[in-house]
């Protein structure tokens, strides 16, 4: 399923095959939480942007419209009209963001709903059940993400568990890809290493999923309060333990630098809200860092977001017109910046493999990285 076409040092150039297609690696995400991505950018969209892999978040669409209406329907390819590869998470991160309205019990993990404050429970089996139900092409094992920085203690203890819930998670799963009635029955499944900011309890964990023989392996529990220089350190203790014939995740991350530094580091799958988000608020990414199109000093600016750029957005507009559209507060402004963002990342995805192919990753990244600067 995974084959490493190229390597340059520690990054890797490969081709992951699954039930949806095949995946050019590394890549980029496109995280569209209720099957949809924020800033109006529809599932068309994304495949004229670069767009390999959509993301979707089991617990949201679970509340809302629910998983078994989205199985009714055809499952979430059908759903929202995507027929490339689609990851769902777990629910775990959940577990983490919601800390003030959850209770966590070696059966599962019991939520107060978000939005009306409704009790909902989920362990393994319910996770695997409503994936299977969204019928994504990769399920993610059901975790728990903990805060960094956590106490030793809690940190093994919840490990632990999540490895008892990731023998759970596959045993649910192979019921459920046996079963006629399920949709997608080639659906594959990521375990997830967890560990805090502890290179002993995160190098033992990542030894013993590695000897499940899963999908693929993501790195989880980052970006979350650790600084860059924990999570280089966490990333490079880790890789080494997990199978390099399989797909490594960096989950939740992150910033350009964050994913040429990862890339360096031998990770292969990355996703953030990051592009999306900031290009709602008129944050957009450009070869030589991030820029602010509500400052002033775009209102008479007639040059496109990034200069050279091919994305629908610098084809066609100027920063001072996206400009005026943030500040008369039209729709078009948030669309036109996300399809920016998300193409710069998937553009940067693609010059990635081009320069491991090319055998130049390392002198492109500390380029990209220099000119970036602070704003990366």
């Amino acid at each position: 399923m995974f084959k490493i076409l190229k390597k340059e040092g520690k990054a890797k150039r490969g081709t992951f095959t699954t039930p949806h297609g095949a995946v050019q690696t590394p890549v980029f995400m496109n995280v569209g939480t209720l099957a949809a991505i924020k800033g109006a950018v529809s599932s068309v969209d994304l495949k004229e942007i670069g767009c390999q892999v959509e993301l979707s978040n089991t617990y949201h669409l679970h509340l809302r419209p629910g998983d078994k209406v989205v199985s009714e329907l055809g499952g979430l390819h059908k759903f929202m009209n995507w027929d490339r590869p689609i990851l769902t998470d777990s629910g775990g991160f959940q577990v983490f963001s919601l800390a003030g309205m959850r209770k966590i019990k070696e059966e599962g993990v019991t939520f107060n709903s978000h939005i009306d404050g409704r009790q909902i429970f989920m362990g393994p089996e319910e996770s695997m059940r409503i994936q299977s139900n969204l019928a994504s092409t990769i399920a993610m094992a059901f975790d728990e993400c903990v805060e960094n920085p956590s106490p030793r203690d809690y940190v093994e203890r919840s490990v632990e568990r999540t490895t008892r819930w990731l023998h759970r998670c596959i045993d649910e799963m192979k019921r459920l890809n046996s079963l006629e009635s399920t949709i997608n029955r080639q659906q594959m499944l990521f375990g997830i290493n967890q560990g805090g900011i502890y290179d002993d309890i995160r190098i033992e964990h990542a030894k013993e999923i590695a000897k499940l023989d899963l999908d693929g392996y993501a790195i989880g529990g980052l970006a979350v309060g650790e600084s860059h220089e924990e999570m280089y350190r966490i990333i490079d203790a880790v890789v080494p333990y997990l199978p390099e014939d399989k797909p490594i995740y960096l989950m939740g991350v992150g910033t350009p630098i964050n994913i040429l530094e990862g890339v360096a580091r031998g990770i292969d799958f990355f996703d953030c809200v990051l592009p999306a988000r900031n290009g709602r608020h008129g944050h957009v990414f450009t070869k030589f860092g991030k820029i602010n199109l509500l400052n002033a000093k775009f209102e008479l600016d007639s040059k496109p977001i990034d200069e050279g750029c091919q994305c629908p957005t610098c084809r066609h507009y100027t920063r001072a017109y996206i400009r005026h559209l943030f500040k008369a507060k039209e729709m078009l402004a948030m669309r036109l910046c996300v399809l920016h963002n998300l193409y710069f990342y998937n553009k940067l995805m693609e010059d990635i493999r081009t320069a491991i192919e090319n055998d130049n990753f390392y002198e492109f990244k500390n380029k990209m990285v220099e000119q970036f600067g602070e704003n990366g």
